[in-house]
């Protein structure tokens, strides 16, 4: 499966992408939670809450479809969020995920950051290990505008 992951084209931000990035989101959190307030604020708006205070959003294309997203959130003056990973249901288990972490990881150093975080549900195995196998580590979590989020992870850059 790992050569899957060099058919995997990582495209940035487009606006014309935004639905995409919101179809893809709500599809996982709906499985495993209800969507919350700061969700589709998020989804809703991402130019205008992601995009404009210096962040991104990634898109993976497989096969000319988007298969995946995940957003780089800018949270303080050296410090990004990842946030908002999802991959279509049908192709998880092909490394897109980790290509999109790898990408978002990438985005951070270039802008500058020293330090890139993320809350996550401990349900969702697969996306802690991932997150793990990319060099993130558990920290006590803080304030969280999710009710739905159990654990926080970090890395330094």
């Amino acid at each position: 499966m790992a050569e899957l992951l060099h058919e995997v084209n990582i495209l940035p931000y487009a606006p014309e992408l935004s639905v995409s990035f919101k179809q893809l989101n709500i599809a996982w959190i709906a499985k495993y939670f209800t969507v919350e307030a700061h969700d589709t604020e998020q989804l809703d708006h991402p130019a205008e809450h992601i995009i404009k205070d210096g962040g991104n959003i990634f898109f993976a294309e497989l096969n000319g479809e988007i298969a995946g997203t995940c957003a780089l959130i800018k949270t303080g003056e050296h410090e990004f969020e990842l946030a908002k990973m999802a991959v279509a249901e049908g192709l998880r288990g092909k490394q897109i995920g980790k290509k999109l972490g790898l990408a978002v990881i990438d985005e951070a150093k270039q802008l500058g950051a020293k330090r890139l975080w993320l809350e996550s549900n401990r349900i969702l195995t697969t996306a802690i290990n991932l997150y793990d196998k990319l060099g993130f580590v558990e920290v006590p979590i803080t304030a969280t505008p999710y009710a739905r989020a159990d654990i926080r992870m970090e890395m330094w850059l």
